[in-house]
């Protein structure tokens, strides 16, 4: 698949980038510039590695492809964790797909006892990494001090 490694954790490869641009004039003041319409990775996580707390200015629809289930924890604008699980057993509470709003932060991780997952993440507007906000441990934790076991366990630094 010819993955790389991405600086929130994990490998990836983009596999989409839509040739069509939206201009700074139609998108929100959140954006500093042009951004493609859309965007799509492939996304790995294997055991032991995890996706680092991180927030960017688009919604991000997660798809599962195949592998264990893979453990989305998202915190909303109003200070909520949510969890999505992202899986192939809707008898277990998990779901193919999830979208992430834009500017909630999260982080991923491979189900306890599962070997990897492949995911697909599609992101409109396009994702740029000028968009993207890795989390500080310390900031993040004081900002909610209810998830900082979560939050210590799923940041670098």
């Amino acid at each position: 698949m010819q993955l790389t490694h991405h600086i929130e954790g994990g490998s990836f490869r983009e596999v989409y980038r839509s040739s069509i641009i939206a201009e700074p004039s139609s998108l929100p003041s959140a954006f500093n510039g042009p951004r493609n319409f859309c965007t799509s990775i492939y996304f790995l996580l294997e055991q032991g590695q995890f996706s680092a707390f991180h927030k960017i200015h688009s919604d991000e629809t997660w798809h599962f492809y195949t592998g264990h289930s893979l453990l989305i924890y998202e915190i909303n604008e109003q200070g909520n964790l949510l969890t999505h699980r992202l899986g192939k057993n809707p008898a277990k509470g998990e779901s193919f797909q999830c979208v992430i709003k834009a500017g909630n932060w999260f982080a991923s991780v491979v189900e306890e006892g599962g070997i990897y997952a492949l995911v697909g993440c599609t992101v409109s507007p396009g994702f740029d990494f000028n968009d993207f906000e890795l989390a500080d441990r310390t900031a993040l934790s004081n900002q909610y001090p209810q998830y900082s076991s979560l939050i210590h366990q799923l940041t670098r630094t």
